[in-house]
């Protein structure tokens, strides 16, 4: 680029010379002799803008991925050992502590730690020229991934999550190849979930092993786990959802329970499935039990009266896997009788005496009030009598 420039400035001021001495012959029409003039300045300019840029934008930063635990040597890369140099962390100066050295012009940076990960930047400290710029992403090579496969929608799919028991901190991403006997199977990833797969069965009631082998890989390294089961083995439904649950009248030991099948079971009535309800008292630690077959409901006849209770339930194919986890907690309280809002006749007559004889009214006060006013004119008359003789 600035060897283009370069040719496009020598070329335009080898044109604007020669105009200008044939101009004694022939003076050239003005707007050429300007176009000249303009197009050998740009050049100039963007040659000397170009340079000018290299010169303060030093090499281009790079990027390492470096094990937890170990020691890094970042270079500054000056043409002389000893010259001051600044070392910026993430454009901010590196202040001195234990976990890091200056080595001559090289950076040392001590049992690296995810504290570490960031940009590291070498100066010239009197000019503050970049001299080199390297990003370090602290991290770990991944461990053997943990792989679990269950059917909740037998026989259609099933799926495989993996997870790494602890965090490599750095990009690492996963393969994963499934085998049914000796035929390799297609997966199709997660849009949402990087960590899971699904898989048709290619067919049902198969007696062949499936092999999941999961390998995850990262810059520091690469791991694998490999599972084998039958298809009957990962069968394990979605909880079912309790959808109500009614008190009978006048039965305050019973009630009625009400679910209906996980969405992602896809043949409910090919593939039918049991249930496993349990509930108990709110104040109570033991649960009561109980299986029900073919139909999503049941009457609990032993409920304790007048108790709270929370109820669950779980579901598993008629035949083959393994109990679903238990549905989301539902309480609910049997029948209780309500205390008697009837009150005899004569009750209700005595309760309005004694309203009316605790609420005087205006006339009983005036009549009460009579008396007092006599004998308080009396004894005034007696007075005024006395004190006249």
């Amino acid at each position: 680029m600035t060897a283009h420039l370069l040719n496009c400035f020598v070329e335009k001021s080898i044109r604007t010379r020669y105009l200008f001495r044939e101009a004694s012959v022939c003076l050239p029409p003005q707007p050429l002799l300007m176009a000249n003039l303009v197009a050998s300045a740009y050049c100039v300019v963007l040659a000397i803008l170009l340079v000018r840029t290299r010169s303060h934008s030093g090499p281009e930063g790079r990027k390492y991925y470096k094990r937890i635990g170990t020691n890094v040597t970042l270079p500054c890369e000056t043409s002389d050992s000893h010259t001051p140099v600044q070392w910026r962390f993430n454009g901010h100066a590196l202040i001195h502590n234990e976990g890091h050295f200056l080595q001559g012009t090289n950076l040392t940076l001590i049992n690296l730690d995810s504290s570490h990960s960031g940009t590291y930047s070498c100066h010239e400290k009197h000019s503050g020229s970049l001299k080199n710029q390297i990003t370090i992403q602290a991290g770990n090579s991944p461990g053997q991934p943990n792989v679990v496969c269950r059917s909740n929608a037998y026989p259609d799919t099933f799926y495989c999550t993996w997870q790494l028991a602890s965090p490599t901190y750095i990009p690492t991403e996963f393969d994963i190849s499934v085998r049914h006997g000796d035929k390799e199977i297609e997966t199709i990833k997660g849009a949402n979930h990087k960590n899971r797969c699904s898989i048709r069965f290619p067919e049902m009631f198969s007696t062949s092993k499936y092999t999941v082998t999961v390998t995850a890989r990262n810059a520091l390294g690469s791991n694998s786990a490999t599972i084998s089961f039958n298809e009957i083995s990962i069968v394990k439904p979605d909880p079912p959802e309790i959808i109500e649950v009614n008190t009978i009248p006048k039965s305050p030991s019973r009630l009625e329970v009400k679910w209906r099948n996980p969405q992602s079971w896809p043949e409910p009535d090919t593939m039918p499935l049991k249930y496993f309800l349990r509930y108990k008292p709110v104040i109570l630690n033991d649960w009561q039990h109980v299986e029900v077959t073919d139909v999503p409901f049941h009457t609990i006849t032993d409920a304790y009266e007048g108790k709270e209770h929370i109820i669950q339930v779980a579901a598993k194919d008629s035949e083959i896997g393994t109990w679903s986890e238990w549905s989301k907690a539902v309480h609910a309280t049997p029948w209780t009788a309500l205390a008697s809002d009837y009150k005899p006749e004569e009750n209700i007559n005595n309760v309005s005496d004694i309203l009316t004889s605790t609420t005087p009214s205006v006339s009983a006060n005036r009549q009460n009030s009579s008396p007092k006013v006599e004998l308080s004119m009396i004894l005034f008359l007696g007075m005024f009598m006395v004190l006249f003789i």
